[in-house]
């Protein structure tokens, strides 16, 4: 089984490349079969999600290429299999945005139920009630789900709570629909915008993508289109991140600064320096002492859920307390056990996170408890003194890619090895 081992504080200097968004890429490689086209992704992450969805996709009985390790060709024309049910779609969470995607094109479709990181409560009861919405009848077989309907019709839909993977799942259904759909209180995330303007190349009509309401014109079909994804705001933030706890020297570059604005606001007030381009963050020790903050996950573009954990290893060596207020899941704070194990000061009460800031973390074996996590722990490791030791590093592959090569090119000590 594969570890990583960090020998922590050495300060990383230099520049990093972020990769394509997981987030948007998990999404729109299962829009690219709604047409009975050929289509072409271009800036796709090389991560463990996106190879599972090739798989799927293949044994699907669509025609997939990757034309290089970014880019992937994919030929739905002779799709006909609206059943998933296979083990590599039961891997991962997004595997449901197949049940929009098939629904659309073919009115019908059978998908297992997904899998994913697990912290906490994470049912699709807004996508299926969304899919209801348009003229869907739903049932669950067990571990799948069943969705069929004679035809869709345009509906206005409210989301009862703002959700990226139900906005662009009824957004997927909605574009073959017949007439209008509304989706109101939609999610504003940047992939929910890279989802929908990949759809609207193909030929679909959504117009109000980033905003909370989304308006789709339903058309008959969609044709191929060739599509480059946008960078990952994740793996961009955990970078700068990194550079911070290490008092280290990075430019992060391949970004949308824009959508770093919730992050970068929060490092400098902690005491970190920021300097923005076009395209790229320096993220630098200025020679201020590092002060502890209040943290509150939000929907976009509030601070993201997906940088929580990341957070949590800065807070936990800023002078002061901090509290982390979590307020898009019910149970993201497994990690926080394994942090301790490094010597953070921590305690969770209910969805809180109170942190005393320590001088500094210790090296030792932890494990990944989930994908974001397991970039904590990186984090961790990197500050931390001696040897640290990553376990279940099956997580952390699944969403960045080449991550021990890329912090070795910054100056980390990291290696990944079988034990």
């Amino acid at each position: 089984m594969d570890k990583l081992v960090i020998k922590g504080q050495n300060k990383l200097k230099g520049e990093v490349i972020i990769s394509g968004a997981k987030n948007a890429a998990v999404a729109i490689i299962p829009a690219a079969i709604m047409a009975d086209d050929v289509c072409i992704v271009e800036n796709l992450p090389n991560i463990e999600d996106v190879k599972c969805l090739y798989a799927t996709l293949d044994k699907m009985g669509v025609k997939c290429e990757f034309l290089d390790n970014h880019t992937m060709k994919i030929d739905s024309r002779n799709l006909d299999n609206v059943s998933v049910t296979f083990d590599e779609v039961r891997k991962m969470r997004a595997s449901y945005y197949l049940l929009g995607a098939l629904l659309a094109r073919f009115k019908k479709a059978e998908v297992a139920m997904p899998g994913g990181c697990n912290f906490g409560s994470r049912p699709i009861d807004l996508h299926l009630s969304g899919f209801a919405a348009l003229g869907a009848e739903v049932e669950m077989q067990g571990e799948v789900v069943k969705v069929s309907a004679e035809k869709l019709t345009g509906a206005s839909i409210y989301m009862d709570t703002v959700s990226v993977g139900a906005t662009i799942n009824i957004m997927l259904a909605a574009t073959m629909a017949e007439g209008t759909t509304t989706i109101e209180n939609a999610a504003k995330e940047p992939h929910v915008v890279d989802a929908a303007n990949f759809l609207n190349m193909m030929g679909a009509k959504i117009k109000g993508a980033g905003t909370d309401v989304i308006r789709i014109v339903g058309v008959e079909k969609l044709h191929g289109a060739q599509y480059t994804i946008i960078p990952d705001q994740i793996e961009a933030g955990t970078y700068m991140i990194a550079a911070a706890v290490t008092g280290g020297d990075v430019w992060v570059k391949n970004i949308i600064p824009k959508h770093m604005d919730s992050l970068s606001a929060k490092l400098i007030e902690i005491g970190v320096g920021i300097e923005e381009s076009d395209d790229a963050i320096r993220v630098f020790d200025c020679g201020k002492e590092l002060k502890a903050t209040n943290v509150r996950t939000m929907a976009y573009p509030g601070f993201p859920t997906d940088m929580q954990p990341q957070m949590a290893v800065l807070l936990s060596i800023c002078n002061g307390k901090s509290i982390i207020t979590e307020n898009v899941w019910d149970n993201r704070y497994q990690y926080t056990d394994e942090l301790k194990n490094l010597g953070a000061k921590i305690n969770v009460e209910g969805r809180m996170a109170i942190i005393d800031g320590v001088d500094s973390l210790k090296g030792t074996s932890v494990d990944a408890t989930d994908l974001r996590a397991g970039a904590a722990m990186i984090l961790a490791g990197l500050c931390a003194r001696g040897e640290t030791i990553i376990g279940e590093i099956k997580y952390i592959d699944r969403g960045y890619e080449d991550v021990e090569k890329k912090f070795a090119l910054l100056g980390a000590d990291i290696k990944r090895v079988s034990m």
